[in-house]
């Protein structure tokens, strides 16, 4: 399994930034002076573009910086115009229909956000930033290296991204960092962020918008991978201790693969039935992978029970923390354990229960030899199926699994993407 982890943790992230780093990664940047051509030639408001790649030094990194040279002469966009212009352009480059796809997508998290900062008609939206040719050339130019080094058919992670702080002027005004967009499309995802001590925008809402259509799943740390190659995009600006650069790693994994998580334990017996059921609910909350109460005999042939907390590496301290807090235990013991776990893919695909359809998260698990183990459908979004239908959730999860396994291989290919 090819895999690709994007880490905007070092300076944020930026649409110029994400094409430096696909360019140094994969060593071709035809696709995007190819971009430019079509869009002089088919953008009457354009009348030149001119784009170099070249090598820069940030804080002595290493890295490769985009510069394009942009005449061109526009007022007001409407959204559904500059949408149909990148439908065009798509089809001139030859993008497949997943990386055209994926355009539409970072287009409109792009022009949602404005819509909800801005309180616009969607309908009768027009831009002016989001109408400049350079962020129609981050958006595709990104895709189209990406599909040209086969990395969309990655399984891609992403670091939470350093946002910066201080003010920028834009069309608008003065306004502080982050960006209004880039706040509204990392809430609209729930898409964590990290902090880097810069007075600058570090992540842009074009940067944001490539960010959450990209990723699968954000991580705190690198997944167990062999790492392959190693690339960095640049952006203009220099700061005193930050290099200013994006950094993207492609590697590869077995389907089966071996991590580490840590167990907490500790034994209670003076807790009652309330108190622990509110407990387990407030660390699957929190982040716990999962979490068993085992009754048992304690101390002076008492009564109680042993609490067993699987964590992330990432995430254990904070949930010691809530297990104390929770439990009123006075100790908790900690071990690091490996473990190999099964190649899972889990997206929302369409399923039909009791003739009305339901988006719901189908999670896939694969063995070694790529075979599949099992396709189990999320119990969160069954239940808000039954409660919409009126139903127990029994019959919910009987209709939801024969839906499923009637329509396997095409589910298959949606959570899969193939």
């Amino acid at each position: 399994m090819n895999v690709l982890i994007i880490d905007p943790r070092i300076a944020g992230v930026s649409g110029d930034m994400f094409l430096g780093a696909i360019i140094d990664l994969i060593g071709v940047e035809d696709p995007l002076y190819s971009l430019a051509d079509a869009m002089t030639d088919l953008l009457d408001y354009i009348s030149s573009i001119k784009i170099e790649v070249r090598d820069v030094r940030k804080r002595g990194i290493r890295a490769k910086q985009v510069f394009m040279d942009i005449d061109e002469h526009f007022h007001h966009i409407m959204a559904s115009d500059i949408k149909k212009n990148a439908e065009k352009l798509c089809e001139i480059q030859g993008l497949s229909e997943k990386a055209t796809n994926l355009v539409r997508k970072t287009l409109d998290e792009l022009i949602e956000s404005e819509v909800a900062v801005h309180g616009y008609d969607p309908s009768e939206a027009h831009f002016h930033e989001l109408a400049s040719a350079d962020t129609l050339l981050d958006i595709i130019g990104t895709y189209a290296l990406l599909e040209r080094s086969n990395l969309l058919d990655s399984e891609i992670y992403a670091m939470p991204p350093a946002l910066g702080s201080g003010y920028i002027e834009i069309s608008h005004g003065r306004l502080p960092v982050p960006a209004p967009a880039v706040l509204e499309i990392l809430k609209r995802h729930k898409f964590p962020v990290s902090s880097t001590p810069v007075e600058a925008e570090l992540t842009t809402p074009t940067g944001a918008a490539l960010l959450v259509s990209l990723t699968h799943e954000v991580v705190n740390f690198l997944p167990s991978m062999t790492i392959e190659r190693v690339g960095y995009g640049a952006a203009t600006g220099e700061f005193e201790n930050v290099p200013n650069i994006l950094r993207l790693i492609q590697g590869s994994r077995e389907e089966l693969v071996m991590d580490k998580i840590v167990t907490l334990e500790t034994h209670v017996d003076d807790a009652n039935g309330e108190v622990l059921g509110h407990m387990v609910g407030k660390l699957m909350d929190e982040g716990a992978i999962d979490v068993a109460i085992i009754p048992m005999i304690t101390k002076k042939n008492r009564p109680g029970h042993l609490i067993k907390v699987l964590a992330e590496l990432s995430n254990y301290q904070h949930l010691i923390d809530v297990l104390m807090k929770e439990s009123g235990t006075l100790g908790v013991r900690i071990i690091e354990t490996p473990r190999i776990v099964a190649k899972r893919t889990k997206k929302p695909v369409p399923l039909i229960i009791e003739g009305k359809e339901f988006q719901v998260r189908v999670k896939i698990s694969k063995a070694l030899d790529g075979s599949i183990i099992s396709m189990k459908p999320e119990y969160e979004d069954l239940k808000i199926a039954a409660n919409q239908l009126g139903i127990p959730l029994r019959e919910v999860m009987d209709l939801a699994k024969k839906d499923i396994i009637e329509r396997s291989d095409e589910i298959v290919r949606l959570v899969m993407g193939q």
